[in-house]
């Protein structure tokens, strides 16, 4: 058994023997965009899936074809009463090559046909700065920065450096509920010495209570270049993704459909997984 493999097996038994014993709170996944509420204090919540994407692009290697990301992990922690600090990334990528063209780096893949990388891994913190109230909606900002976990020769990673600062908005009518988030991202330019592309982060999400143990969620996220001529792999890039989350017992699983709204995006895919809370101290 490869050691990817093995990883997997374990990341999914331990979500599920957390999820029988322990409850879960509100679902993110498998939206992008983040709500505004953060998790309780001394409480970890544990995401885990698997994404598949049809046709992704990536313009530096000249790479085209099916990725699969195995193993989407997220863990989101709550460190004070409106603090929370996030880990986000995939353990591993695999890439099904289907187009080779051009290209601005050179490249060591496995296999002509196919290649794979771990993901290059995020660090957030999530602040809530007000709850909704009246007419008003809950208010937080986030934080991150995404590390160059990747190599990339591999061809599926760029092993860059990139800083996140957005507004997150939330307001909840009945049983829908609507978040989005506004702000910036800079994007060093890979192959360009001190050039950087400052995009533009937005994100609209929706999620609808059918009952108590389903959901139907919406949304549409991404970054939108500021440059009309962006640096090679800073182009903008977004998706719509639509899908349902389900309660079972003390899990939350979700499934979502994806599409892609540029060239670079996937021209479709799926996503799945679960969710589950596990407290690690006392207030």
């Amino acid at each position: 058994m490869s050691a990817e493999r093995a990883w997997w097996q374990v990341g999914v038994s331990l979500a599920v023997c957390f999820g029988v014993l322990l409850p879960v709170s509100a679902q993110q996944r498998p939206l992008v965009t983040e709500r505004v509420a953060t998790m309780p204090e001394g409480e970890l919540r544990i995401d885990l899936g698997f994404e598949f994407a049809q046709a992704q692009r990536f313009p530096l290697s000249g790479l085209r074809g099916d990725l699969s990301r195995v193993g989407v992990l997220g863990l989101s922690l709550g460190v004070a009463s409106r603090v929370e600090l996030q880990l986000r990334g995939a353990i591993q990528h695999y890439l099904s090559i289907d187009e080779r063209q051009g290209g601005a780096i050179p490249l060591r893949l496995p296999t002509p046909e196919s290649t794979h990388d771990v993901g290059d891994f995020s660090l957030w913190t999530k602040i809530r700065l007000r709850a909704a109230g009246g007419r008003w909606p809950a208010l937080g900002v986030r934080v991150g920065v995404e590390l160059p976990n990747s190599d990339q020769a591999r061809g599926i990673g760029m092993n860059q450096t990139n800083f996140f600062a957005a507004v997150l908005a939330e307001k909840r009518w009945s049983a829908f509920d609507l978040f989005g988030h506004v702000g910036v991202g800079i994007l060093p330019a890979p192959i360009e010495p001190f050039v950087q592309n400052d995009v533009l982060l937005y994100g609209v999400a929706g999620v609808y209570a059918l009952n108590a143990r389903a959901n139907l969620v919406a949304e549409v996220s991404g970054w939108e270049s500021t440059r009309r001529r962006a640096p090679l792999g800073t182009e903008s890039r977004g998706q719509v993704r639509v899908g349902l989350q389900l309660r079972t017992g003390r899990l939350w699983w979700d499934l979502a459909g994806v599409r892609g709204m540029h060239a670079v995006d996937p021209r479709s895919g799926l996503v799945f997984g679960v969710s589950t809370t596990v407290p690690l101290w006392k207030r």
